[in-house]
């Protein structure tokens, strides 16, 4: 397995910087090679992605996440892929991101250290998109404020979503219902995502 880790610094508060990584849908606008991530449900999203030059489709499942702190997932079909990213306050306004991302290349790969180089690349691409995406924005598109340990999801406690808190953030980062926020865009993986079976849920 192939393992990069990359560090950037964010000249933006920790909980809007944690707030942003919450929105898994966003992630095409500055992850390199996604083209599309889709959420299930509070702990499973679908990733559709070129890797190592190849189209590939695959269910992840949120393992472990804390507020402010860290987001873990790994995929559950297809490729076998990994990640985690942690958040550390430098400052009131500034936060240090540190993303590791691990592949199981699949098959036999003539030259691994063009490989190794190419996901390191993507790799670093993904922490400085994700730092001109939020500082440009100046704000999170959304937030989803809840908790998951051991692929088990804790919604956060209702909130009346005041302008300084976003636990009641709806997906457009405006005052919403008492729901801890969405994961996603309104329609899709967010307030109004379909949980799987056929019954709407929200988040």
């Amino acid at each position: 397995m192939e393992r990069i880790e990359k560090t950037i610094e964010v000249e933006c508060p920790i909980r809007m910087v944690y707030n942003q990584w919450t929105q898994f849908e966003e992630f095409p606008k500055f992850m390199d090679g996604v083209k599309e991530v889709k959420q299930l449900d509070d702990t499973h999203v679908h990733w559709h992605a070129e890797v190592w030059g190849k189209d590939k489709e695959w269910d992840a499942e949120i393992t472990e996440q804390v507020p402010d702190e860290r987001i873990s997932w790994k995929s559950v079909s297809g490729v076998y892929t990994a990640g985690t990213v942690r958040f550390e306050p430098i400052g009131p306004s500034r936060t240090r991101v540190r993303l590791t991302m691990a592949y199981e290349p699949e098959g036999v790969i003539e030259n691994l250290g063009d490989a190794v180089g190419a996901l390191s690349g993507r790799v670093q691409n993904t922490v400085k998109d994700f730092k001109e995406f939020i500082e440009e924005r100046g704000s999170e598109t959304g937030a989803w404020r809840g908790a998951v340990h051991d692929s088990k999801a804790r919604t956060p406690e209702p909130s009346s979503g005041t302008a300084t808190g976003d636990e009641g953030l709806a997906p457009s980062g405006t005052p919403g219902a008492a729901t801890g926020g969405s994961r996603g865009t309104a329609g899709s993986g967010g307030a109004g995502y379909t949980k799987p079976g056929g019954s709407s849920g929200s988040q």
